[in-house]
């Protein structure tokens, strides 16, 4: 029999807020967090918008020296996942430190560090590297620094699968927990991809919206006139507790992870298999291991990037894996709307958004959504949040080089 595994504890960082409360109620009022890149001068690239972290500022949430010897990405992930730890109640004693796991991912890892790090090395030499370059740009190091933060001695490893990884790292965890391997794992992902290699990459990839002149609008997943998905920087980190344990120490248990179902298209480096088979195949096995029908599942927090390729496999795929009849049911909708696309850290925020939603009985809008692409024909929220009882939830995350995955989370 499996144990049965629980979120105690949330924390996130994003475009539309500095913890989750100010993310959950700026997405549910649709208010957007794109704006103009400031980080960079954004004059010689194509897209000069994204979803910076707005009023984030390293000293007032970190230590100046850990602050100075972290790269943006992990600060972002240590910041997250302190909330996460301190609203799961596990400070004090709670848990004993070798039972209790760090997973967070990036899909990209320290990039600034290493445009910083080598612009040096060309103009003064090599031996001016910084000997924290390598330590701050791996990709490992946000759950190696968040676990030497909250004494964590458990279970430590990074996932890296592009824009699935913090759904990947949530899997992961729970299946850790299953295993018994853990009682508690703080899993999450992190990203910090506005640099210049990061900016120039996607916009060379022609896969960034340019709609320069309107940021709050430029994500428009699902709509015939979106031109691509806006990036965007943060973190999100969930704590995830084997059942039993969360119910003896009293923990606030918030929903419970039913499931998981991963899956690779091995089709194309960036684009989806044709019709979503694959994502349609992860569906199709996070609901067999929730052992959820899919009548049973209310919502879904889509992928939803704004590009063409993603909206249209996307929504084949959710017909594909829940049945014609009940995908034009289920509520769907694409917080990246207002998010942005953070990259690895979107899986996570994105299943705190599906908790909420249970919580609240609130689903949160697709909020660009105005003419929907003909191709693109189910009930996307459109607009405004929308008051309705949810139990049964989906969140999917997609990556470069075909990885699928999809969480399963329900009311507890």
């Amino acid at each position: 029999m499996k144990r049965r595994v629980v979120i105690t504890g949330m924390g996130a960082m994003s475009p539309v807020g500095l913890n989750v409360a100010e993310c959950w109620s700026n997405t549910v009022a649709g208010r957007s967090g794109i704006g103009p890149i400031t980080l960079l001068d954004p004059a010689p690239y194509t897209t000069r918008i994204a979803g910076e972290v707005h009023g984030y500022e390293a000293e007032k949430f970190l230590d100046r020296k850990l602050a100075a010897r972290s790269d943006r990405y992990t600060q972002f992930a240590i910041v997250a996942a302190n909330e996460a730890f301190a609203s799961a109640g596990l400070g004090g004693g709670a848990i004993d430190p070798n039972r209790l796991g760090v997973i967070i991912g990036t899909g990209i890892g320290g990039l600034g560090t290493l445009e910083t790090e080598h612009s040096k090395a060309l103009e003064k030499g090599v031996d001016r590297i910084s000997p924290f370059f390598c330590p701050m740009m791996i990709g490992n190091m946000a759950s190696g620094r968040v676990a030497i933060e909250l004494n964590a001695k458990g279970i430590n490893y990074a996932t890296v699968t592009a824009c699935a990884t913090s759904g990947h790292a949530i899997a992961a965890a729970m299946d850790a927990i299953r295993l018994g391997r853990a009682d508690a794992i703080l899993a999450g992902g992190a990203e910090a991809p506005i640099t210049m290699m990061g900016l120039g990459g996607f916009c060379s990839l022609k896969a960034l919206s340019t709609r320069n002149d309107d940021p709050l609008t430029a994500s428009r997943p699902f709509d015939r006139d979106r031109d691509g998905f806006v990036m965007s920087e943060g973190a999100s980190v969930v704590v995830l507790e084997d059942y039993e344990f969360a119910k003896k120490r009293g923990a606030p248990i918030l929903a419970e992870m039913l499931g998981a179902g991963m899956t690779c298209d091995a089709f194309h480096i960036t684009a989806p298999a044709e019709g979503g088979e694959g994502s349609a195949r992860a569906m199709i096995l996070a609901m067999e291991d929730a052992g959820l029908a899919p009548s049973d599942v209310d919502y879904i927090n889509a992928h939803g990037t704004s590009t063409e390729l993603n909206d249209v496999g996307e929504t084949m795929a959710i017909k594909a894996a829940l049945g014609e009849d009940h995908a034009r049911r289920v509520m769907i909708s694409s917080t990246k709307s207002v998010t942005g696309h953070m990259l690895g850290a979107a899986g996570a925020i994105e299943l705190i958004f599906c908790v909420l939603a249970m919580r609240d009985g609130v689903v949160p809008p697709t909020a660009t959504l105005v003419n929907p692409d003909p191709a693109c024909d189910l009930d996307y929220v459109p607009g405004e949040a929308r008051q309705a009882r949810v139990d049964h939830a989906l969140s999917n995350s997609f990556g470069f080089g075909g990885h699928n995955v999809t969480l399963a989370v329900g009311r507890i």
